[in-house]
């Protein structure tokens, strides 16, 4: 990646930098708002839970699937282009959710999930490392952290919205109540209501593309180094790569898992036993907790070595899981919703320390913990099977397998090479 390649400088620079952190809280929010989804499905379609689970599989597949193709797309058309096409993608996945709520299909709803993560994926391939060159290099870690604390805020408000809108009445009519024609007509109208939220995102992100393709060229030559993908295999073979990419996987698994269930569980006689919407409003709690412990996390790290600091807030997630797990009432679901507070620096760290001393491969290691994030793809759906089979409660026992990997990660991660 060339320094000099970027040339954007002074106001034009600044204002390009703050419409890419937008895109962060943008991205955040939209990645959350599968948690609203989760429950609204699922009662509407009389879902199963590792069947409702497939939305998180649709979602996070995309990463594992695009994020290769969306790397060489970036690297030959450049960075901003990236993100206009980013942005379309998302919108196009985002229209999708309109024919999706009127076919009654569910796996429309699947379909549509799968474009607007492709989307999203290549606008995160694009924009992350665009920010850092958006300026001084030596604070190239300060603005990407700065973004990424928006993307936080995204996944803190956008739960609180969308369940206001989507979730709002959930419980007014049983869909399993119905049947024939009037369940028809009662999926047709919720569905909508998911449609309407959903084209409105589009209708945004179009403006958005807009604004990014009027300074298209406000960069020249801004292009990426391809990476191939046997490349990024290869690094497998360094012990620390690996280790690095199971515990990525782990912990977007781990966060995926619980904030698809948090809904429900909240609204189980057995936890809170509150309504959908406040269910909803709870799980922004949840994200909002992340992003307190970004700030708290990253003052912390000035001071205790990533690694241990990483270990410790993992024992921290996994005390809370296990308390969840072996309580009932309020403690339950409050231990739940505080495990987002320690999951707040775990992926930074894990990716931080996975690249340590890598040097000219970073780029490679880079491309492979971004493909880690399958882990949000795979866990939440064994989380609904086993949940299915036993209880939630009981199924929390993935997460906490997860955490505990990641503790025994940051224990091992060496300070230095």
């Amino acid at each position: 990646m060339n320094q000099a390649a970027v040339e954007a400088k002074g106001g034009t620079s600044r204002t390009l930098a703050w419409l890419v952190i937008g895109l962060f809280f943008m991205w955040g929010g939209a990645t959350s708002l599968n948690d609203i989804l989760i429950p609204k499905l699922k009662g509407l379609y009389s879902l199963s839970y590792a069947d409702v689970m497939l939305t998180q599989f649709a979602f996070f597949t995309a990463y594992f699937i695009v994020s290769v193709p969306a790397g060489a797309l970036v690297a030959r058309i450049g960075y901003l282009r990236g993100i206009v096409t980013g942005l379309v993608v998302s919108a196009i996945g985002a229209l999708l959710f309109w024919p999706a709520a009127g076919s009654g299909m569910y796996a429309s709803f699947l379909g549509a999930l799968f474009v607007l993560a492709g989307g999203i994926t290549i606008l995160q391939v694009a924009a992350n490392p665009f920010i850092a060159l958006l300026g001084d290099e030596k604070t190239s870690s300060s603005r990407l952290t700065f973004a990424q604390a928006f993307n936080s805020l995204g996944t803190t408000v956008w739960p609180f919205v969308g369940s206001s809108l989507i979730l709002s009445g959930a419980a007014a009519t049983d869909p399993s109540t119905l049947s024939g024609t009037a369940l028809d007509a009662f999926r047709a109208s919720e569905s909508a209501v998911i449609a309407h939220v959903y084209v409105a995102i589009a209708i945004v992100l179009l403006i958005i593309a807009g604004i990014f393709w009027a300074r298209r060229n406000a960069v020249r030559d801004e292009r990426p180094e391809a990476v191939g993908f046997m490349d990024s295999l290869s690094l497998l073979g360094n012990r620390r790569v690996l280790l690095g990419v199971i515990a990525l996987f782990a912990y977007v698994g781990a966060e995926v898992s619980i904030g698809s269930t948090l809904v429900n569980y909240l609204q189980l006689p057995s936890t809170m036993g509150i309504d959908a919407e406040t269910a909803g409003h709870r799980l922004s709690l949840y994200w909002g907790g992340a992003m307190v412990g970004r700030f708290v996390g990253a003052a912390l790290l000035q001071r205790i070595e990533p690694g241990r600091l990483l270990a410790a807030f993992a024992a921290l997630a996994g005390l809370l899981v296990l308390a969840s797990m072996f309580t009932s009432g309020p403690i339950a679901g409050w231990a739940l919703i505080a495990v987002g507070l320690f999951n707040s620096i775990m992926f930074p760290t894990i990716f931080s320390l996975s690249l340590k001393g890598l040097g000219a491969k970073t780029a490679e290691g880079s491309g492979l913990l971004c493909m880690a994030i399958v882990g949000g793809a795979i866990l939440p759906l064994a989380t609904g099977g086993l949940a299915d089979a036993t209880s939630i409660a009981t199924a929390l026992i993935i997460p906490l397998i997860c955490y505990v990997f990641i503790g025994i990660f940051g224990m091992t991660a060496p300070a230095k090479d």
